[in-house]
């Protein structure tokens, strides 16, 4: 008969003084906005606030990914007031908003119909400017499969 491999318990295990104790780890919880029905980028009070973004200067400039035809990332990297080419950071009653309708139109984004969500991820632009990433989501549900089933066909009884 083979020995078992066989863990042995000691009397330390057993009392509670000497249990270990996990610590809470704070979830991080990522910074997200949404397309509202009429065009605009609605970035709510606690993103701006998790992602540091000063209100008071709120110009961007706003770009996506050259060479794609359809938008799956937005890029915004702050401007200064007398830039051109920046869009502004508009006051709502609990959020900030950025009136983008043609521009996601042109983009292939329809956000009269569906509902589109973002997180905002931040990185470096360049020389210290930090950008954010805003990488969308798209809420509608996957269309059912409607290809042909695949696998042995079942037997039929006569």
């Amino acid at each position: 008969m083979k020995a078992k491999q066989i863990r042995f318990f000691s009397p330390n295990e057993n009392s509670e003084s000497k249990k270990e104790k996990k610590e809470k780890v704070a979830k991080v919880i990522p910074a997200t906005g949404y397309i509202s029905s009429t065009g605009k980028l609605v970035f709510p009070d606690k993103t701006i606030a998790q992602l540091g973004l000063d209100p008071q200067s709120n110009q961007f400039k706003i770009g996506t990914q050259e060479g794609k035809r359809k938008i799956k990332s937005l890029y915004l990297i702050p401007g200064t007031e007398g830039e051109e080419e920046t869009f502004e950071l508009e006051k709502a009653a609990k959020s900030y908003s950025v009136a983008l309708p043609y521009i996601l139109q042109k983009g292939g984004i329809d956000y009269a119909n569906t509902k589109h969500t973002f997180m905002v991820k931040s990185f470096e632009y360049s020389d210290g400017v930090t950008g954010y990433e805003l990488k969308l989501a798209n809420e509608s549900p996957k269309a059912e499969y409607t290809g042909k089933p695949r696998g042995r066909k079942p037997k039929t009884v006569a």
